[in-house]
């Protein structure tokens, strides 16, 4: 999914790490918000911290898209 197409405001699912285990990894809801330290540009609000939204992050608009990329990903196992 293309991230320009989001828009301050927007909920979106991410996959998230868990820092402290690498190996597991959930989906989590986020919210899409403006940067605050970077004007103009938008950011993902997760866990109390803001994250440049970058080619590198894969956002999903519904959970559900988001269940079926992890499966596709991660396996239904």
């Amino acid at each position: 999914m293309e991230n320009q197409s989001f828009q301050a405001g927007d909920i979106v699912y991410v996959f998230y790490r868990n820092p402290h285990t690498q190996d597991v990894a959930n989906i989590q809801e986020a919210a899409v918000v403006h940067n605050p330290e970077k004007d103009g540009e938008l950011a993902l609000f997760l866990y109390e911290t803001y994250y440049p939204i970058t080619n590198e992050l894969a956002l999903y608009a519904t959970e559900e898209e988001a269940n079926q990329a992890y499966n596709y990903y991660y396996g239904n196992n």
